[in-house]
């Protein structure tokens, strides 16, 4: 049973990151938490190895199709190296019950915002604008990095938030380094998406870091590497799935899936 729901969860959380850029860990460390009896903290930090690892296939993938811009990527994802290892500190002292219910509360705003998403992308759809990952063949897509001074502080505010996610839940942050992409740095939603993983790497290898350094890596390395094997496999099934589809579609039913996550969390912690 332990071993079907490895396989099962983790062609799931692959699925989410090859076709829409993150949304992995968030339905792994609940089902790490209450299907495989870690506890919060190991979760966690087992979700960073899972999702630093898939997100490597999948920069794979949409770097083939031109969707990582290596220049913003790295920039964003440097940047986000200080909150991300200020997130894996702060996660060491909070109680597991605290944890549990703030990941919860989290669940429902990222719902919200990919609700939200989703609402858009019909919009734009019904105008007769497409919201799909373009598909253009490309080795490399590399843009200049542009330094604009009035988008500073909004990049280093928004990279230094998603790394603290990043440390301190054990999320690679697609949720929210997608949007930011789109909208601080002005890249197009399917070049988001792919440049998305590029900064989830390097925020979950920061993040490990740290939690090695403080101790935290003693984990359930058959079970992680089963997981992490499963998700990468299927994130290229994701990828293809994600370039195929409307955005706008996978974000509603991902939205509702995270409602019925939170919902449960938040339940089991009232009730522990």
């Amino acid at each position: 049973m332990t071993w079907a729901i490895v396989l099962g969860v983790g062609a799931l959380v692959g699925l989410l990151m090859g076709s829409m850029g993150g949304g992995g860990a968030i339905i792994a460390i609940p089902a790490l938490i209450y299907l495989l009896g870690q506890d919060p903290h190991q979760a966690t930090t087992t979700s960073l190895v899972i999702v630093g690892l898939t997100s490597l296939v999948g920069i794979a993938q949409h770097s083939r199709g031109g969707r990582v811009v290596w220049g913003e990527g790295i920039v964003f994802g440097v940047l986000g190296i200080a909150g991300s290892a200020a997130g894996a500190v702060a996660s060491r002292t909070v109680p597991e019950a605290a944890l549990l219910t703030a990941f919860g509360l989290l669940l429902l705003v990222v719902a919200a915002l990919m609700w939200r998403r989703a609402a858009a992308g019909r919009r734009r759809q019904r105008a007769g604008q497409s919201d799909a990952v373009s598909t253009r063949r490309a080795l490399v897509s590399f843009r200049p990095l542009r330094v604009d001074t009035a988008r500073v502080l909004p990049v280093v505010l928004a990279a230094s938030a998603v790394g603290f996610l990043t440390g301190f839940f054990g999320v690679g942050g697609g949720f929210a380094v997608v949007p930011a992409l789109a909208l601080v740095l002005g890249l197009p939603m399917g070049r988001a998406v792919g440049t998305s993983l590029l900064v989830i790497l390097i925020s979950a290898a920061s993040a490990l870091a740290v939690r090695a350094f403080d101790g935290g890596l003693a984990l359930d390395w058959p079970i992680t590497l089963a997981f992490t094997a499963t998700a990468m496999v299927a994130s290229v099934v994701g990828g293809r799935i994600g370039a195929a589809l409307p955005a706008h579609r996978l974000q509603a039913a991902f939205s509702v899936l995270l409602v019925v996550v939170a919902a449960v969390t938040l339940l089991e912690t009232a009730l522990a």
